[in-house]
């Protein structure tokens, strides 16, 4: 399991804007290439968002779904990398001052990543939710720049 949090300077409802915001997603989520929404149901439990993950010349596709949604701070969701492999992506927002605290916790449900879930896999999630968590916190501060 994978558990990383991350103190945000900005409040938590430009935080929650951004979680909130399909468009965002790929400037904050390591390694998703490109990112629509299925629908302009998105963030509501059951929405879609597509996407795709660009490895030098390999890509592969997958899909977002939102599975809770307790606005303002509460968001799960499960990412899925074809049929047979997914993973939970809970995040918490937790106002903490001026500012805003975000957990992140990772763990897959399904797939090669349950089968082959071990301490080295850990580690690589452990780098990269640090990484999402840096670039979300960077979208949220740089929120007077541009409109999440």
């Amino acid at each position: 399991m994978a558990l990383q949090h991350r103190l945000v300077r900005a409040r938590p409802d430009r935080v929650w804007a951004v979680l909130e915001n399909a468009g965002c997603y790929e400037r904050w989520v390591v390694g998703t290439h490109l990112s629509r929404p299925a629908d302009d149901r998105w963030p509501e439990e059951g929405s879609v968002l597509p996407y795709q993950v660009k490895a030098g010349p390999f890509r592969y596709e997958g899909e977002t779904v939102v599975r809770v949604h307790e606005p303002p701070d509460r968001l799960e969701l499960e990412a899925r990398a074809g049929d047979h492999a997914s993973a939970r992506i809970a995040i918490e927002v937790r106002p903490w001052g001026d500012e805003t605290l975000v957990v992140l916790d990772e763990h897959p449900l399904r797939g090669r990543g349950w089968t082959f879930h071990h301490a080295a896999i850990d580690a690589v999630a452990q780098w990269r939710h640090r990484a999402m968590l840096a670039r979300l916190a960077r979208v949220c501060e740089d929120g007077h720049r541009e409109r999440p």
